[in-house]
């Protein structure tokens, strides 16, 4: 009888333990961020320490860019309400890949453009190219470079990525694929 009991408990505590834990996802990537102080949309200073243990979503983007940016833009700043809706609000940083354009006055208007919510959401600037470029090819291991398509002036990823706790990217999502979208937000859910 005791050990019939004992091994309900356990069961009962196995399964408990299996269901609280929120970090049962699939993941795609394994790189760690290398720590960053920019500049951000309120021309403050924003650093990676300001995000150290927490959850955290990442996309790069430049305001002036007309080819993806204006789609995968739309797509994070639905997947932040989509969260918010339900209570859940990870911090969603947006790195610009063309800081001489992008000064905090001109991201506030794009912010405001999309009906980004500033609480949550953070545009980044004022750094120099090749540091942002280093960022998106070392730490999320995607492209960046000058001379993008059709006359664009970057060629850059439109992924969006998963930053966990310990500042470490473990997924990466495609910022224009609805069914990516979708993953990203129950993701988010599950973790949060």
């Amino acid at each position: 009888m005791k050990k019939t009991l004992f091994n309900i408990m356990l069961l009962i505590f196995t399964l408990t333990i299996a269901a609280c834990s929120n970090e049962k996802i699939e993941t795609n990537m394994s790189s760690t961020v290398a720590d960053f102080e920019f500049t951000d949309q309120h021309n403050e200073a924003f650093a990676s320490e300001q995000l150290k243990d927490d959850w955290w979503i990442a996309y790069f983007f430049y305001t002036n860019c007309t080819m993806v940016c204006p789609q995968t833009t739309a797509n994070i700043v639905n997947v932040q309400t989509t969260l918010s809706d339900e209570g859940i609000t990870p911090s969603i940083i947006g790195f610009s890949v063309d800081p001489d354009t992008d000064t905090p006055t001109v991201l506030q208007d794009y912010a405001a453009i999309y009906g980004a919510n500033l609480e949550t959401m953070t545009f980044l600037t004022g750094y120099e190219f090749d540091t942002i470029k280093e960022l998106s090819n070392k730490s999320f291991k995607t492209v960046l470079d000058g001379g993008g398509p059709e006359g664009h002036a970057y060629a850059h990823s439109t992924s969006f990525f998963l930053i966990n706790p310990k500042g470490e990217v473990i997924k990466r999502y495609d910022g224009l694929s609805q069914s990516d979208l979708e993953k990203l937000i129950a993701d988010v859910k599950n973790i949060m």
